[in-house]
């Protein structure tokens, strides 16, 4: 009988297994942290380091992820999982905060936008470098100069994120600042300068950089948080929100670089699942309030006009536009900012910028090669749409923003953050190649590298992303071995899976 009662207690040959392997998924999670490290201590432009610490990143996050994974298929519980995602993101987050910005200066705006929020002035009424708001800037964010010298108070005289020279307007005093284009207005919009002056609001001025870092982490344990909800209700491995929690991009560009664009990713995966429960209302305000964030989650637009596409269509215009009257009143069309002026210098409306467009641009020069990639972008977005009632809105919301990304393709990886729990939730994983190959575009911009690099990326991807369809299309064929549903199909009734 006591010998009964020990083999009744000695852990099952599944669980040692599951618990063996969270435990391997340690030291693979200690990689990343020290690759994370190493990688947010480069400065002073040193790209290699950059794109061979984020190799290396990759590398460890999908080392864990698959240990995890296959945890839990050998019997892990969701907790242990859970507890698993969530510690290493932590651990992986915190390594990010370890350093300043390491390749972007976005955040310094974001926090000056925030100051001047905090004092009661429209972030788009004057431009940093005014004297207007003299009496607002921070020694952390602006310094005066002596020539081309910069006297910031840090390290060596120079902001960590890299100096910007200018004068300030109208008195012309030398001047030295963190802020990228000081002499022109912010070009976030209103979803975005309403983030901003709540991070600042607690703050005093003094508060630097980590301000907006740990506001990013916040932003991707949510993320993670919503994704294992959705992933838990819907059957799908918990162990795939590490795809998110642990991923370079999240990392690096969420909480390192402290990217606003990781709000309008989780405001976009919200819309995603609340259009799957068939929250048409929800949905439509959470995606009006992504586009009012960053305005590049309208790419999947098309993927999200399905069920009820008007009563979408009346909410997400409606949250945009209610959001904008509070700034409209305060600013008037000022509050358009700098952003017709940004589109026009990244080469969104002439095709002037190198890496803009480079798949058509690999065999055209810059003019066409606009034209030929507006034209694709069009016809994907119009044959997702006409395939609307066939794909799932999952699907074809990643596919929407996936290829957009493949066919513009932006000299800044933190974009494709969006796309991220988008693929995780349509449980389409190669869509993370995109991200991927954006990251290796965006270390080598503006080099000798760059021109090579960037349609040599986006063509990778693109291959990537064609074997993968046609080798679902071909399972579809086999009755037997059909495409595994998305966490969007898992929440709806089975006659409207079907459709």
């Amino acid at each position: 009988m006591a010998a009964h009662r020990l083999r009744d207690r000695a852990p099952r040959p599944r669980t040692l297994l599951s618990a063996c392997l969270l435990a391997l998924a340690v030291p693979a999670l200690a990689a990343l942290v020290a690759a994370v490290v190493w990688t947010v201590s480069a400065h002073d432009g040193d790209r290699l380091r950059v794109l061979v610490g984020t190799a290396a990143c990759w590398v460890a996050a999908i080392a864990a992820w698959a240990l995890v994974r296959r945890a839990q298929r050998s019997g892990a519980g969701h907790r242990w999982v859970l507890g698993t995602i969530v510690l290493g993101l932590l651990a992986a987050g915190g390594a990010s905060l370890s350093a300043p910005p390491s390749t972007s200066n976005d955040s310094a705006r974001y926090a000056w936008d925030g100051i001047v929020q905090k004092a009661g002035i429209s972030p788009y009424r004057d431009v940093p470098a005014s004297d207007a708001l003299a009496d607002l800037r921070p020694a952390w964010l602006f310094a005066p100069r002596d020539g081309q010298r910069c006297e910031a108070a840090a390290p060596g005289g120079h902001f960590p994120t890299g100096d910007v020279l200018t004068d300030s307007v109208p008195r012309g005093e030398p001047l030295c600042t963190a802020i990228n284009r000081p002499r022109v207005p912010t070009a976030y919009p209103p979803v975005a300068e309403a983030y901003f002056g709540a991070v600042r609001l607690p703050l005093p001025a003094g508060v630097g950089w980590i301000a907006f870092q740990a506001a990013g982490l916040v932003l991707a344990l949510a993320g993670t948080l919503l994704l294992t909800r959705a992933f838990a209700r819907a059957g799908i491995p918990l162990a795939d929100a590490a795809l998110w929690a642990w991923n370079p991009l999240v990392l690096l560009e969420a909480v390192n670089n402290a990217h606003v664009d990781a709000l309008a990713a989780v405001l976009l995966a919200g819309a995603a699942l609340a259009l799957g429960a068939r929250r048409v209302g929800r949905s439509g305000i959470l995606f009006g309030l992504a586009v009012a964030t960053k305005v590049i989650p309208a790419a999947a637009l098309p993927g999200m006009l399905r069920d009820r596409p008007w009563r979408f269509a009346a909410a997400a215009v409606g949250t945009v536009s209610a959001v904008y009257v509070p700034y409209v009143l305060a600013s008037g069309p000022a509050v358009l900012g700098y952003l017709p002026g940004y589109l026009s210098e990244e080469g969104y409306s002439s095709g002037g910028d190198t890496t803009r467009f480079s798949l058509p641009g690999i065999l055209l020069p810059p003019g066409p090669a606009l034209v030929v990639g507006v034209a694709a972008l069009l016809a994907v977005w119009a044959g997702v749409w006409l395939a609307r009632h066939r794909l799932e809105p999952a699907v074809a919301q990643a596919v929407s923003v996936g290829w957009a990304l493949v066919i513009v393709c932006p000299s800044y990886a933190w974009y494709a953050l969006m796309l991220i729990p988008l693929a995780l939730i349509a449980r389409r994983p190669e869509f993370l190649v995109v991200p991927a190959a954006l990251e290796a575009v965006s270390a080598t911009v503006g080099t000798g590298a760059g021109p090579t690099v960037s349609p040599a990326a986006m063509a990778a991807a693109a291959v990537v992303l064609l074997v993968a369809a046609m080798a679902r299309r071909r399972a579809r064929r086999r009755p037997q071995r059909g495409p595994a549903p998305s966490a969007y199909s898992q929440g709806l009734p089975r006659a409207q899976r079907a459709a």
